[in-house]
């Protein structure tokens, strides 16, 4: 498992900021004040969830092949030949 998922972390974090800062926010009650503002961004995190677009497969089919020409197109070209070629091997 890695222990940062997408990009390095940023310094307030690594120096502990960002934690302060949310036992603040929760301590005064500022996350149960905004919560009915995040109800259609969480609605949305939720369906992609469910869809797998963060999946390993989805976010590779999102960006491409890393450092590949073509991207998408060379994995689903990739896709193709892998069933063609186990369909000609049922003819035979």
């Amino acid at each position: 498992m890695k222990f940062f998922r997408y990009r390095r972390p940023s310094l307030n974090t690594l120096l502990g900021v960002t934690r302060a800062k949310k036992r603040v926010r929760k301590a005064l009650g500022l996350n149960v004040l905004l919560a009915p503002f995040r109800w259609w961004p969480n609605q949305k995190r939720l369906a992609k969830r469910a869809l797998g677009y963060e999946s390993t497969l989805g976010r590779l089919l999102r960006l491409g092949l890393p450092k590949a020409g073509g991207g998408c197109l060379l994995l689903i070209g990739a896709g193709a030949l892998i069933v063609c070629a186990g369909w000609t091997w049922l003819i035979w």
